[in-house]
């Protein structure tokens, strides 16, 4: 059946109204609660806990979640916040924030600076700072939450927000989903969140479909050899140069065992050995970053590096009771991969709320951020990550004049342009809900 023009164009029409509607509902309430979000934001910006220590800030932003309406659990995955708020039938959606921050010792100069000192778990103490923004996510989740249980007549559904620790560490998702996320509360039909960013201008979103960040793995290779004296080397079997080998070995792995255009990344960040200058050790130590996106290639990259280090300690010809030991840690953060489908229709969301020209693809990241974790469950559940800009107006475009560099993230300079970032991320998310749960 033909559907008459005038009643199609009569559809449409109502449908721009509406959005135009929700929209600046949702503006409204921002403005009346922004004061009061910065408050929050600078009260998380200036108390930053380490993974697996955020006992106070998930205290607060429970606290938070349970005013705007939400039933609230806590320590889930040690200090995992879970707030679940129904309206009727529909689908569940799931929006996740970070809690922790980094030993970094702030250098903004920003009149609510972290000051605040931890204890790392070697029991040494450190400066703690939200050098990656977990600060801005928090109260993003806060604000959102605020807002849609203030706006339950437009949608339907079941909304699960969560505050998830340890994210720097790579453990938080893993150590939620094994407490039960996904089995004692609602299961979610899909998980999105949001990532400030220091390479988009404040007021603009960012978004990557498909593989987004990678695989990271850590590498600990300890390499050994006979130690002696430094003036008679050939009395000993060196593992300094065995060392330097290996670390000259692994860098064909990605140049020379993968297809060319294979994203990867071996990286030896440090490398540790001996005490004086004329003595040859017995040991030396090598850590090592490893990035990849799938699967069968990170298998490769790790497969490849196990079989180096052996290969080059044969042809120092060490016997079998000092071949190097390769310990990959278990901190393993998967690739993180948007569902292309759901990316496409929070862009779509994000262009008509935002204007096209303040929503730009980026390239896939050789960054980690186990978000990925709750799409790699089985079955499987569709997840969105995507970016709010962080960086001011006038310091994005200096910058891509040719001026001073942008500052990065987990930088003791890091500090996003509040307002524009914040409203942006409360308006881009609590649209991005309203499209997933609407009526």
């Amino acid at each position: 059946m033909r559907i008459p023009v005038f009643l199609a164009l009569s559809v449409v029409i109502a449908s721009v109204a509406l959005a135009q509607s929700s929209s600046e509902t949702i503006r409204s309430k921002l403005e009346t609660e922004y004061s009061n979000l910065f408050s929050l934001y600078q009260h998380f910006h200036a108390n930053p806990e380490l993974s697996f220590q955020e006992a106070k800030t998930a205290a607060r932003l429970a606290e938070e979640l349970k005013q705007a309406g939400f039933e609230v659990n806590t320590g889930v995955g040690k200090h995992g916040v879970v707030a679940v708020l129904k309206n009727g039938a529909g689908p569940t959606v799931l929006v996740r924030s970070d809690l922790d921050g980094l030993p970094v010792k702030e250098q903004t100069g920003l009149p609510y600076a972290s000051t605040a000192m931890a204890k790392d778990d070697a029991g040494k103490d450190v400066p703690v700072m939200h050098a990656c923004g977990h600060d801005v996510h928090m109260t993003c989740l806060v604000g959102v939450a605020r807002i849609l249980a203030k706006l339950k007549d437009q949608w339907s559904g079941t909304l699960v927000m969560i505050g998830q620790p340890a994210e720097e560490r790579g453990g938080g998702a893993r150590a939620m989903l094994k407490d039960g996320l996904f089995a004692r509360f609602p299961r979610p039909d899909y998980c999105i969140a949001l990532h400030d960013s220091a390479v988009l201008a404040a007021g603009t979103i960012g978004y990557t479909p498909g593989f987004a960040m990678a695989n990271v793995d850590s590498v600990d290779i300890t390499v050994r050899g006979v130690g002696g004296h430094g003036a008679h080397p050939y009395s000993t079997k060196d593992p300094i140069v065995l060392a330097s080998q290996i670390v000259l070995a692994l860098q064909t792995i990605v140049s020379r065992e993968l297809k060319p255009g294979t994203p990867a990344v071996v990286t030896v960040g440090s490398i540790h050995g001996g005490l004086k200058h004329n003595i040859i050790p017995d040991e030396v130590k090598l850590q090592l970053t490893v990035r990849s996106y799938a699967d069968d290639v990170r298998a490769q990259l790790l497969k490849a590096i196990e079989r180096i280090a052996r290969g080059q300690a044969v042809a120092a010809g060490l016997p079998e009771n000092l071949m190097p030991s390769v310990e990959i840690n278990d901190d393993f953060t998967p690739a993180t991969y948007n569902d292309p489908k759901l990316t496409a229709r929070l862009v779509g969301v994000f262009e008509k709320w935002f204007g096209a020209t303040n929503v730009l693809e980026q390239p896939p990241s050789m960054g980690g951020e186990d978000f990925a974790e709750y799409g790699r469950t089985d079955p499987k559940v569709p997840i969105c990550m995507f970016s709010i800009g962080g960086v001011k107006r006038e310091t994005y475009d200096a910058a891509k004049s040719g001026g001073k560099p942008l500052i990065s993230l987990h930088s003791p300079f890091w500090a996003p342009d509040p307002e524009p970032t914040l409203k942006t991320g409360v308006t881009a998310m609590t649209a991005a809900v309203l499209e997933l749960l609407k009526k």
